[in-house]
């Protein structure tokens, strides 16, 4: 059923906490997986200069290491603990938009199902901070398993509770 998988992340510990779920299920069908680390030109814009801006957008993160080091630590995550269950996997980075960049990476790479994390938020906090992983559900025609890495404890944090 499923032969491709993408598995986009930013490092963070909700996109590592998804990769569980994703080689699961890539173990189950003996998917291929790819590990996908993009850089969000938009956000990276406001800190840099636009040399280094247009760097980042015509892929040459070899020149900037502070950032191929951030992409890689990313994707090695995913890439050790798929080989781990014998699994073949494919590190990418990219840049732009990360819903879209996302969405046309599943489209050209023929990508059976993206497995992405969400922290589950919802109301006024999803609304206000978005959603790269809603903004996929929305550009892209693959299927997306969405793995919620939320906490029973993070909604009262939240909202000021502890």
């Amino acid at each position: 059923m499923y032969e491709h998988i993408l598995i986009p992340t930013d490092g963070s510990e909700t996109a590592e906490r998804a990769v569980d779920e994703a080689l699961e299920v890539a173990s189950r069908f003996d998917a291929t997986v790819s590990a996908l680390y993009v850089v969000d030109t938009d956000s990276v814009g406001i800190s840099l200069g636009a040399e280094q801006v247009d760097r980042i957008r015509q892929g040459r993160f070899g020149e900037m290491d502070d950032l191929e080091g951030r992409a890689s630590d990313a994707t090695a995550y995913v890439a050790e603990r798929a080989r781990d269950r014998g699994l073949d996997v494919e590190e990418h980075a990219r840049a732009g938009r990360p819903a879209s960049v996302i969405a046309d990476f599943a489209d050209d790479a023929a990508v059976d199902l993206v497995v992405m994390g969400s922290h589950g938020r919802s109301g006024l906090s999803r609304v206000v901070l978005g959603s790269v992983t809603e903004h996929v559900l929305r550009e892209t025609h693959k299927s997306v398993l969405v793995v919620d890495t939320g906490h029973a404890g993070d909604d009262a944090e939240e909202a000021g509770g502890e």
